[in-house]
């Protein structure tokens, strides 16, 4: 598969559709987790929608907490899922098991970001309140 438009797309247009730098696509390809589906002949890295998919998973894992060698992990059972080879029962469902652990890791990790969102909103209410109360036009 390749970009939106029927072509293999270069690394930059790739950091502008995932929103992220070209130095962090580089290092997670020499870290395994994406690597180009091509090169052109010039030597430049092409990428394909599958390829910008792969760097969206491990962009949504990454303010999760979870670590390269996890996204790695969660990448080959999916990967392995996708593939359409036939695989045995229990292979699948070691699999999806693997996944769902990744699911509610994810969830948990949601949950304590709400409670630190939660918070951080609080103490922003906090701090503009006291800003009012101390203003100029409050005095008066």
């Amino acid at each position: 598969m390749t970009g939106s438009d029927g072509r293999h797309m270069q690394i930059g247009e790739v950091a502008a559709r995932t929103e992220l730098s070209l130095r962090t696509i580089r290092h997670y390809e020499e870290a395994g987790l994406v690597i180009p589906s091509a090169r052109s002949q010039g030597g430049f890295r092409l990428y394909t929608d599958n390829d910008v998919q792969r760097l969206m998973v491990i962009r949504r894992m990454k303010p999760l907490g979870f670590s390269l060698e996890q996204m790695r992990d969660l990448l080959d059972a999916t990967d392995r899922l996708d593939a359409g080879t036939e695989l045995g029962t229990e292979e699948r469902e070691i699999l999806l098991e693997r996944v769902r652990g990744y699911e509610r890791a994810a969830g948990e990790q949601v949950a304590k970001l709400r409670v630190q969102l939660a918070r951080a909103e609080d103490f922003a209410t906090t701090l503009r309140t006291r800003l009012e109360q101390n203003s100029p036009a409050a005095r008066a």
